[in-house]
């Protein structure tokens, strides 16, 4: 028998998730696309090594220049990750070559669709499971809530929507900071009803204004439904947070009051069996003096194990 915790009593759930690491990865690692990709342009590339070391320092140059994907100072992602490509690949050019626009293009195109990257093994069915919980049926679903609104709160720019989307997620129009332009067409049934992206909010998570967009977000889903036939409240919805990072996902979901569940991606996005328990891990911090401290973790390797969250 698997493993059942209980949240507190309400019936309702606000579920959100990370995005990059926990519902998709790229199909091999970003370096390694970047080396694929200029070869074909015929642009000579050093080792993985080098190119992967080449694109780390241009990613933290880019992001030191143009922080936050460069929207603060009106160039926009597209424009940003030009640059991180022209200064991965500028050392191993030869004098006066310029990086070949068209490679640009692919490199910009691939890692805003399905092309570049991955979903995890148990994302499509545990969105599929939620799905079915609208169907007639004559057995006991596995789903416990009375109702469920799921939204993506992500460190990342405004590729994300189109990635989850080309991957197989339906995904709803609302984005932090950004209006609808069909309300009337909005429905709370999308797999993902809402998305909170960094580059809209300006900061990253662990910030709590990061959480507290997607609470917001929960208030606009409910203001702007009009076939909704009963008023909900955010206090009527406990908040759970889903993500692989333990200080920006988890503690930062706790801090911000939100209940938090670590995902263990550790076997890649092709795990050998599902392992839906919900484990209680014992990790180590350091605390703000600098000492180590134990705290305990609720960690799970399978999306399927939220089922066993229910409410109390």
């Amino acid at each position: 028998m698997q493993q059942t915790s209980s949240l507190r009593r309400k019936k309702n759930l606000l579920l959100a998730f990370d995005a990059f690491g926990t519902l998709f990865t790229p199909k091999v690692p970003v370096f390694v696309q970047y080396g694929e990709i200029a070869r074909r342009h015929g642009v000579a590339c050093p080792s993985d090594t080098e190119l992967a070391k080449s694109f780390k320092n241009a990613f933290k140059l880019e992001a030191k220049e143009h922080p936050n994907y460069g929207r603060a100072v009106g160039m926009g992602a597209s424009r940003w990750w030009e640059n991180v490509i022209t200064k991965t690949f500028q050392p191993y050019l030869k004098q006066n070559e310029d990086v070949p626009k068209d490679m640009i293009s692919d490199l910009l195109t691939r890692f805003s669709t399905k092309d570049g990257y991955a979903i995890y093994r148990d994302v499509l069915p545990f969105f599929e499971m939620l799905r079915s919980r609208n169907y007639p049926a004559s057995f006991e679903h596995p789903w416990k809530w009375d109702k469920t609104i799921v939204g993506v709160i992500t460190n990342s720019d405004d590729r994300v929507p189109g990635v989850l989307g080309s991957l197989g997620l339906t995904i709803g129009p609302r984005r932090f900071g950004s209006i609808p332009e069909e309300t009337k067409d909005v429905k709370v049934d999308h797999d993902i009803s809402f998305v909170v992206l960094s580059y809209d909010v300006g900061h990253e998570k662990p910030d709590q204004r990061m959480f507290d967009a997607g609470k917001n977000m929960l208030k606009e889903t409910f203001a702007e439904d009009a076939n909704e036939g009963e008023k909900h409240f955010l206090e009527d919805f406990e908040l759970l947070y889903v993500g692989d990072e333990l200080e920006k996902d988890y503690f930062g979901a706790q801090k911000a009051g939100w209940n938090a569940v670590l995902l263990d991606r550790s076997d890649g996005h092709e795990p050998q069996h599902a392992d839906t328990s919900i484990t209680q891990r014992q990790v180590y911090m350091l605390d703000e003096e600098g000492n180590r401290v134990f705290k305990q973790v609720t960690a799970i390797k399978h999306l399927w194990a939220l089922s066993n969250l229910a409410p109390a």
